[in-house]
């Protein structure tokens, strides 16, 4: 599903918050929906709404300064030798292809990409990985990953061999922490895994 609208037209988890809230709070008309964040369509996992403007002007400005700790799993192709590392590319992307690469200098028009990686579990030809990225750049995570030589279980955008049968891939927002902008209350978020056969190294 994508996060938001698109030159394809279809609905939009965007459009399904909306619908939500005006169905919710008996709204007549049009209801705000600010996007905080975005997930890739195939990725699964939490995503940020602000239901005002300026809810929405205080999180992105915790998003811009950082202020905000992201945490993914992702499932990648073979044994991960290296428990933990931190991961810095210099990232460019092709807007016509829609598809980013990775290099290890800077390169003309890149961005800097940073991440940190963790391994939690291996399992036959599979390992499993929580993720904290620092930066916040488009298929960062999909594209650091294989660049480093394990792409991510069904990413075949980014050299898995295969697709999964429902077109995801093995990546998940699963957990935001930050302090609440006003009430400074601290705010931990944490999204359930699916359940899905490619999942399994998290359920075993």
């Amino acid at each position: 599903m994508l996060t938001q609208g698109d030159d394809t037209g279809d609905y939009s988890l965007v459009d399904a918050v909306h619908d939500y809230l005006v169905k919710k709070y008996n709204k007549p008309g049009a209801a705000f929906v600010g996007l905080i964040h975005r997930i890739d369509r195939p990725v699964s996992g939490l995503v940020l709404f602000a239901k005002t403007s300026k809810a929405l002007e205080r999180m992105n400005k915790l998003f811009h300064d950082r202020e905000i700790q992201k945490k993914y799993l992702a499932v990648v192709k073979e044994k991960v030798i290296m428990e933990e590392g931190t991961l810095v590319n210099y990232l460019k992307k092709n807007t016509d292809k829609n598809l980013v690469h990775a290099h290890d200098r800077e390169v003309r028009d890149s961005k800097r990409a940073e991440l940190s990686y963790r391994v939690q579990k291996h399992g036959g030809k599979t390992s499993l990985l929580e993720v904290s990225p620092k930066t916040g750049r488009p298929h960062q995570i999909r594209v650091q990953l294989s660049h480093m030589g394990h792409p991510i279980v069904g990413d075949v955008k980014y050299g898995y061999p295969t697709a999964n049968e429902d077109h995801s891939i093995a990546l998940h927002s699963w957990k935001l922490a930050f302090e609440h902008p006003v009430t400074k209350e601290p705010i931990q978020l944490r999204c359930p895994i699916p359940d899905k056969p490619w999942w399994r190294l998290v359920k075993d």
